[in-house]
């Protein structure tokens, strides 16, 4: 079904592993690990880092957080790897499969590309067992948390729960894996965090279900965009792009965060002009939303270097 993997593929490629026809190619031996991919999983943990910073715990250990940076990029790197190499043995990748061609341009072979996979997250898994013995061992769970998302999520997304594992590997797991290595303990508070870039991120997963329900109705997969309809996926899509801004808007006036983080609002036009491309779409017409997951991934990158700007200026001034 070339079809249905060309689009479902690009979900992922075109922003989580970052495969997108627009971009420039990349070197044969980095574009194995689709680098343009990372901001997804690295934003997260940067965002968490200047809210510690701002709030002034202490002490924070600065080697931690760099190096639970590195480490979660090399677990994304693991990530996009696995997933090519599964999706090349099913077929789902072909070679009309649109930026799929990690495997399918004949570069590389599946067992290259499943050593690197395997060699990644075992590179990963050590540097997590490194950081446990720094921090402490609850940092074991947030570890395992992440493998099993890398291992499981080539299997998951099809069932309709790619949206749940894509919110807890780049949001939830790195805003909480961050603060404890970076305070020593688990600071509960970076939900608030957590919640308004996870809208974002499973936002890109989203858009391309929803523009791909026939072409998923056909190869037999399940998404939440399916089961919703096209009209629900659109509001959903919509809450996704203008909750976190409302979220941010509400921790400002309540107090919460500081007033500087109303710099993240200057992003608000590019979710409105996302929810108008995706207001564009129709169940026939889907035409609207080809690039919508490309211009969402563009904003959550913006809304994550916005926040990250601010909780840094707000700490560095208080």
């Amino acid at each position: 079904m070339p079809n249905v993997v060309s689009i479902r593929m690009k979900t992922v490629m075109n922003t989580l592993s970052g495969r997108t026809s627009a971009m420039p190619a990349e070197t044969p031996t980095i574009s194995m690990v689709s680098p343009r991919s990372f901001p997804a999983s690295a934003m997260p943990v940067v965002v968490t880092l200047a809210y510690l910073y701002w709030t002034g715990c202490e002490p924070l250990n600065w080697l931690a957080g760099v190096w639970a940076l590195v480490n979660i990029v090399v677990f994304h790197a693991a990530g996009n790897t696995w997933s090519d190499y599964l999706d090349y043995k099913r077929g789902v990748d072909t070679a009309d499969t649109a930026g799929a061609t990690t495997l399918t341009s004949g570069q590389f072979s599946p067992e290259e590309i499943k050593r690197l996979a395997i060699g990644l997250l075992v590179m990963a898994l050590v540097g997590g067992v490194g950081l446990m013995f720094m921090t402490g061992w609850w940092l074991f769970l947030y570890g395992l948390g992440g493998a099993l998302c890398v291992l499981l999520y080539p299997y998951l997304k099809y069932r309709a729960l790619g949206d749940v594992v894509i919110g807890i590997a780049y949001a939830w797991l790195p805003c909480w894996g961050t603060s404890y290595v970076f305070t020593g303990e688990l600071q509960m508070d970076t939900l608030l965090l957590a919640v308004p870039l996870g809208c974002i991120t499973i936002a890109i997963l989203h858009c391309n279900n929803t523009r791909d329900v026939r072409t998923d109705g056909e190869a037999r997969i399940h998404t939440l965009a399916m089961s919703l309809g096209h009209h629900r996926a659109q509001v959903l899509y919509s809450f996704y792009m203008i909750y976190p801004f409302i979220h941010v808007g509400v921790l400002v006036f309540s107090g919460i965060f500081p007033y500087l983080t109303l710099l993240s609002m200057v992003a608000l036009p590019n979710a409105r002009k996302n929810m108008e491309l995706m207001r564009r779409s129709t169940s026939h017409d889907t035409s609207a939303i080809t690039r919508l997951d490309e211009r969402t991934a563009q904003l959550q990158l913006l809304f994550s270097f916005l926040l990250s700007v601010s909780f840094f200026i707000a700490g560095y001034l208080s």
